[in-house]
């Protein structure tokens, strides 16, 4: 996640003194209160059948102020989203979910969080964007927040030209440009309710 999702993870982690709930409470009201990056996006979408080959395939670009950016390989189902985070995701379909917010009131971006929680759908808003997705480049183009005590652990990572980013819950710091692509059957899964392969070769072609 960039964005929301990796400035709550920041602040939290910036304020570990604090009892667990109350750090969440915090990071998420401050980040509300000051939160709108300007970046570009661009992507590869998911070839279709009509496509052909993919060399068809053309990469878009959108440009804009977002609240949140959120690439997701697997849907994330927890307690806190019985749909999950991306629930049109598999394990096995070789692509990944892009989900943009744009920039809209907070209001609003607070009914959407909201709806993570419930069974509805959590992307029906005008303001939020989804793809399915191949490849993705995230390119800020603006610092973060202003100058507040809250902000210098973000602003000393903007200024070395990186940015916070929530990886499967952990905080990374990813360069100015992330680039994230999809490989896939690169591993073998044993469970219950999978398809089953006949061929267990990888099947990357950047490998």
């Amino acid at each position: 996640m960039f964005g929301f999702g990796a400035r709550t993870l920041a602040l939290a982690e910036k304020h570990r003194w604090m009892p667990s709930n109350q750090r969440r409470d915090f990071a998420v009201i401050k980040t509300l209160a000051n939160l709108k990056y300007e970046c570009e996006l661009s992507f590869l979408p998911l070839k279709n059948s009509l496509q052909g080959s993919q060399e068809n395939v053309q990469w878009h670009t959108i440009q804009g102020h977002f609240l949140n950016v959120s690439i997701m390989a697997i849907p994330c189902l927890c307690s806190m989203a019985p749909r999950g985070l991306a629930p049109n995701t598999r394990l096995n379909n070789g692509n990944m979910a892009l989900i943009v917010v744009r920039n809209t009131s907070r209001s609003e971006f607070i009914k959407h969080l909201k709806r993570y929680a419930s069974v509805k759908n959590q992307f029906n808003f005008p303001f939020v964007e989804t793809y399915a997705v191949q490849e993705v480049k995230v390119q800020p183009r603006t610092k973060i927040g202003h100058d507040t005590e809250e902000n210098v652990y973000l602003h000393a990572i903007s200024a070395e030209g990186n940015y916070p980013w929530n990886i499967d819950g952990d905080l990374m710091e990813g360069a100015s440009e992330v680039h994230v692509r999809a490989h896939p059957q690169l591993i073998n899964l044993y469970g219950v309710s999978i398809d089953e392969l006949d061929d267990s070769k990888a099947m990357c072609s950047c490998l």
